[in-house]
């Protein structure tokens, strides 16, 4: 069971199975619902950036999928019906209120890095909580993933500088739509 705040519960490698494909799951929608808002604004760069954000949870989700086989076919087949998180969104989703449509792949990938290292602190208070040891033993694995996408969040940051503290200026914002 984990004792992460909101999580859902996790008796059996099933309910782990399934909570994970719905974290996949759900960081898919995010990436691609951003990718849609950078394109509206016209902000190439950062549509393609999330677009291949979502491409790569994705290849994560039906990896989950694949591995869960028949331990939790069932339950990853009705991810839709596992308990929502009590506090909102899944760890893996980035803040999408902190989006901007003026924001830098370094203010993009800042927003990755967050979802990534909950993720990781998920599936770690998961591996250290869970009094089954096949839990504990895919969580420690999906943990380890989660590590991995961490490190390779932070060498993208090192391709991408900060942004000056005008990032934001825009003498012609744009206006609301009704």
């Amino acid at each position: 069971m984990s004792k992460a705040p909101g999580a859902p519960k996790i008796a059996r490698l099933s309910d782990l199975y399934a909570v994970a494909y719905r974290i996949e799951a759900d960081a898919v929608e995010r990436y691609q619902l951003l990718s849609a808002q950078m394109e509206v604004h016209n902000n190439p760069e950062l549509a393609g950036i999330f677009r291949d954000l979502a491409r790569a949870e994705g290849i994560h989700r039906d990896e989950i999928r694949r591995l869960a086989g028949e331990a939790g076919i069932d339950a990853v087949a009705h991810a839709d019906r596992v308990p929502t998180w009590r506090q909102g969104e899944s760890p893996e989703e980035v803040d999408a209120g902190a989006a901007h449509y003026l924001m830098t792949p370094w203010h993009a990938l800042q927003l990755v890095l967050a979802g990534e290292q909950r993720a990781f602190a998920f599936f770690t208070s998961v591996s250290k909580t869970a009094k089954d040891a096949q839990i504990r033993r895919v969580a420690q694995e999906l943990a380890a993933e989660e590590a991995e996408h961490v490190e390779l969040v932070h060498r993208l940051l090192r391709q991408h500088p900060a942004a000056p503290a005008s990032w934001s200026s825009d003498l012609d914002p744009p206006l609301a739509q009704d």
